[in-house]
């Protein structure tokens, strides 16, 4: 957001800050209860997060700085609290409020899957994975949402309803539902055996490698690296998920095969996070809201340089028009005789 890391004083404020902002409007609250039981999480996530323009009609005057960092604190403060209560009411369970004694993570966990206990208490290393989830799924370049943010945000409307495009365009499959494709991938695959004919059917063109290649990682995602190391950190806890040793082999076979070396397909971010997202016993369609969280920061900081840019103008691409040259218009008179 700065373009610079805190100071210690810093940093607390601004964990202080977060911390003291995850608490919504309870009326916000009626507003998701009036979902179907069966509502996608992720709708769910887009509309609430648009309804938080009407919470705070303040929001809309983005050229005074203290009103602009406020908004960001709220959004990214809440986004977690959004994200929970969406994927509680999937399961029909009481919205669980937030905690301020919790971290950031350990916060989104307990309104996640807190029960009738006390105070919930999340594994550290749950807490660890997640976080370098979050982190790792953080924007970068323009992305489909990130562009979406950036557009709508250059009207000039509030940092909520920006953000709410942004969710919007994660929302497709093309966009946030990679690592569901992957899972579905690996169940099709079934065990170690069926990986050859797997990879023979990808070369022939009958089968799609899923996680694999990256628009902008031309050799090795970083990230996958990372997230691969999460994964026995998450599976130390909840036990070994089966597909992870096909995913294992199925890794292994493709980085030394020509086919895919040559055409630069390395696993990629996607890859290993559905297992670890399967491991916390998430369905899949709560892992786009896990990306929205993730992504939050960075959408917020792209908001928030585009409204400071005095050269910045609403988005407006050019448009060649391909279509007929002259088109007679018949009345309808004529037309519906």
């Amino acid at each position: 957001m700065h373009g610079a890391l805190p100071s210690k004083a810093e940093y607390d404020a601004w964990v202080h800050e977060i911390t003291y902002h995850t608490f919504v409007h309870e009326n916000v609250k009626g507003f998701m209860e009036g979902f179907r039981y069966d509502a996608h999480p992720m709708g769910m996530l887009m509309a609430s997060v648009g309804a938080l323009s009407t919470f705070y009609p303040d929001a809309g005057n983005i050229s005074d700085a203290d009103n602009r960092h406020m908004q960001i604190v709220r959004m990214i403060a809440k986004m977690p609290t959004l994200g929970a209560w969406s994927f509680r009411n999937a399961q029909g369970k009481p919205f669980i409020y937030p905690d301020n004694d919790l971290s950031y993570t350990a916060n989104f966990l307990s309104m996640l899957f807190k029960m009738s206990e006390q105070k919930y208490e999340a594994d550290e290393r749950l807490v660890k994975a997640l976080d370098v989830l979050f982190i790792l799924h953080a924007d970068h370049e323009q992305n489909c949402s990130t562009n979406a943010v950036r557009s709508v945000g250059s009207s000039q409307v509030d940092p909520y309803s920006a953000v709410s495009a942004g969710v919007g365009a994660l929302y497709g499959p093309l966009h946030g539902g990679a690592n569901e494709a992957v899972l579905k991938m690996l169940r099709r695959i079934g065990s170690k055996e069926n990986i050859p004919a797997f990879i023979q059917g990808v070369k022939d063109g009958n089968e799609r490698l899923m996680g694999f290649g990256h628009r902008v990682y031309k050799n090795f995602d970083p990230r996958a690296t990372i997230i691969k190391k999460a994964c026995d950190d998450v599976f130390e806890v909840t036990g070994v998920n089966p597909l992870l040793e096909i995913a294992k082999e199925l890794e292994k076979i493709a980085l030394e095969d020509e086919y895919f070396i040559s055409r630069k397909l390395y696993p990629n971010v996607d890859f290993y996070s559905g297992l670890i997202y399967e491991a916390f016993q998430f369905p899949p369609e709560m892992f786009t809201v896990l990306f929205a969280i993730g992504r939050t920061p960075g959408w917020l900081a792209q908001w928030s340089e585009l409204v400071q840019d005095k050269e910045q103008k609403i988005a407006r691409p050019k448009q060649i028009y391909t279509g007929e040259r002259r088109l007679n218009f018949v009345p309808a008179s004529e037309r519906w005789a």
